[in-house]
């Protein structure tokens, strides 16, 4: 059919029919659709793209510009480079899941100006560019990066590229089953929309106050870390935020005095949605007892600490004493300057005159001729 048409498109051409010549290009682009990758399935339709477990090694370079939800999930990309996602202007959702990435170079979506959702879970990060999210425009609203890190080393790259990644209208962050350690500081602190945080199932033993500050959480999942207790501070900072729910069942908490604060907070507030499913895990006696129902009887802090305060108080009139038994001696000792000089100088002079009679009685045993005029004197 493409001859036929390109005869008559000349034909009309050289005729000076240009009604002629504008349907016969109507038709042609509507037997020739936008190319669709080998290795991927298109929907002009639905405006999709799919390449789902196709081994490749990179991102195809033909997707067509209609797109707005690409999906290229279960290959083996590797990296993400600057170049590789330009074209898509139209783009809103990307799920680049499952597909072993290690790199993220910079300004790898940068071209993605329109872009909503991404999704990078499950693949191997461990070098992440600083400005690998900077975009003109950042326009992402939710950000898959759940089981998206090779270990846990590598959370520093990522939390400088989320700071900088200008993500000012992001409300929803997946960041579970990464094994964190901890949150550097400043992690979150530019995320002014964000509303949901998914750090469950990863190995944070504490939260800072920083962490958090400065956020309006709706949505903050912690459950299954190793958090042992939450500080008064960080307790008093997650207090500041009016709407927020926080999940924190399967944590490995000890109950001891340390966790007094964590006890009375959760008492009192109704922010913990799991708060009945907390339980202890340290000491044995108190294992798997609720830590809603805690009391100074069960710990014994107020006990321990009216008996230190006993010791401290103790130690404080006992230093008092000593210190004015010091002064009084002092004291005397000053009245008492002159006596005390003349008696250190009649001591001086006690031992000078027997260091003199030593020195004698040596020169006599060591001097023969000495020694024979004392016998014969005798």
């Amino acid at each position: 059919m493409m001859p036929d048409l390109f005869l008559l498109g000349h034909f009309a051409s050289s005729s000076g029919a240009p009604g002629l010549l504008f349907l016969l290009l109507f038709f042609a682009r509507a037997s020739c659709p936008l190319s669709c990758p080998l290795s991927c399935e298109c929907s002009e339709a639905a405006r999709t793209v799919k390449c789902v477990q196709r081994d490749l090694k990179g991102l195809p370079s033909d997707i067509p510009g209609y797109t707005r939800s690409l999906f290229v999930t279960g290959n083996r990309l590797g990296l993400i480079g600057p170049g590789a996602l330009r074209g898509l202007p139209n783009l809103v959702t990307l799920s680049l899941a499952n597909n072993r990435i290690n790199t993220l170079e910079r300004q790898a979506f940068s071209s993605l100006p329109n872009l909503r959702y991404l999704d990078l879970s499950n693949n191997f990060l461990t070098t992440v560019h600083p400005s690998a999210f900077s975009i003109g425009n950042n326009s992402i609203q939710e950000l898959n990066l759940s089981r998206s890190l090779y270990n846990f080393s590598a959370i520093q790259q990522l939390a400088d590229a989320i700071s900088n990644g200008g993500f000012h209208r992001l409300s929803k962050l997946e960041m579970s089953d990464n094994g964190i350690v901890f949150l550097p500081y400043g992690m979150f602190s530019r995320l002014s929309s964000l509303r949901r945080l998914d750090l469950k199932n990863n190995s944070l033993v504490d939260i800072k106050n920083f962490t958090f500050a400065g956020l309006n959480l709706e949505w903050l999942d912690l459950t299954l870390n190793a958090i042992k207790t939450l500080r008064m501070e960080t307790l008093m900072e997650l207090g500041k935020q009016p709407s927020l729910q926080i999940f924190l069942k399967d944590n490995p908490f000890v109950c001891n005095c340390d966790i007094e604060y964590l006890v009375e907070w959760l008492n009192t507030s109704s922010k913990v949605a799991d708060v009945e499913k907390l339980t202890c895990v340290f000491p044995l006696d108190l294992q798997n007892t609720s830590l809603i129902s805690l009391g100074e009887t069960v710990l014994g802090c107020h006990i321990n600490q009216d008996h230190q305060n006993t010791l401290q108080t103790s130690y404080v009139f006992l230093s008092v004493v000593l210190g004015f038994v010091g002064v009084v001696f002092l004291f005397v000792l000053y009245l008492n300057r002159k006596g005390i000089k003349m008696w250190m100088n009649n001591m001086r002079d006690a031992c000078r005159d027997l260091m003199e009679g030593y020195h004698y009685r040596y020169e006599i045993d060591s001097d023969p001729q000495v020694t024979r005029v004392a016998t014969s004197d005798v």
